[in-house]
């Protein structure tokens, strides 16, 4: 049975599902997206991917299709239409249709397609036995941390690291790790603080990080939000990344060196455990 999706105001089987050719999300990679997590039916973190959502919109002059209540009303639709308990909602936004034009237009329609995905994120085997990630130098645009479409850059490096036998890659910039393809990176000192990468136009601002600067409190871990090396992270005592679609997920290896004794952590495990604790009992 094929999936119920989106379409600017209709709601249609996946094969039904078109687009304008002229669509500026196609020719420009003119939009913007959110990825929403679902546990036990309900939506994880949903204001501040809304939140994150208008930040990107107005950083790009784009208008919003749907106010706040009509946005939640077509993830809630999507969710019981396809009958999705866990896994994810795929949103996004495009300035609309318009004749191909470097200037973009200011009268266009915008355009929202959304769409399901059911998949596991609880028992999602990557908790389990962990990631390995290689480093790359980080060859996207310069404004990161507003969450445009245009992801062949992060899809080219995660590709590389397939290729490497690694499951993922993490950007480096001026010696730094920025974050990973499609995630935020994190490390764990020996005395159990958290590092992860302050906050700029260099990174992605993670829904799932902003909960888990708040989490981190009742597991009794100290933050600090600056750069940290490969160097840095290959001598830590965890690793791990955090995403809407992945959690809290621990990094075990990192260009081929093990980080702690090549499993997953204590305080990543932990840390997760909260993560999910918390998201399910304020997910809505």
């Amino acid at each position: 049975m094929s999936r119920i999706v989106y379409v600017n105001g209709a709601y249609l089987p996946e094969s039904e599902a078109r687009i304008s050719v002229f669509d500026r999300g196609f020719l420009f990679a003119d939009a913007v997206y959110e990825v929403t997590s679902v546990l036990d039916g309900r939506l994880v973190d949903f204001p501040g991917h809304l939140a994150r959502l208008h930040r990107s919109l107005e950083a790009l002059e784009m208008a919003a299709p749907l106010d706040d209540d009509g946005f939640e009303a077509m993830h809630r639709e999507l969710l019981a239409r396809n009958g999705v308990v866990e896994g994810m909602v795929y949103m996004q936004v495009t300035r609309g249709a318009a004749d191909r034009d470097f200037v973009w237009p200011t009268a266009a329609e915008p355009g929202l397609v959304a769409f399901t995905q059911a998949r596991p994120l609880v028992d999602a085997p990557a908790a389990t036995h962990g990631l390995r990630v290689v480093s790359v130098q980080d060859p996207r645009w310069a404004r990161r941390d507003i969450k445009t479409t245009q992801l062949l850059g992060p899809s080219m490096c995660k590709m590389l690291a397939k290729k490497a036998g690694a499951d993922d890659a993490w950007f480096v910039e001026e010696g730094f790790v920025t974050e990973g393809t499609s995630n935020n990176a994190w490390i764990v000192l020996a005395d159990g603080s958290l590092v992860t990468r302050n906050l700029s136009t260099a990174i992605l601002h993670g829904i799932t990080r902003t909960a888990m600067l708040a989490y981190a409190a009742l597991a009794g871990a100290r933050v600090e939000e600056r750069p940290f090396t490969i160097a840095e992270a290959q001598g830590a005592a965890e690793a791990f990344i955090t995403a809407a679609s992945a959690f809290v997920t621990p990094v075990v290896e990192i260009d081929g060196v093990a980080i702690g004794d090549g499993t997953p952590g204590p305080v990543t495990r932990r840390l997760r455990e909260i993560y999910i604790a918390e998201s399910r009992a304020r997910a809505r």
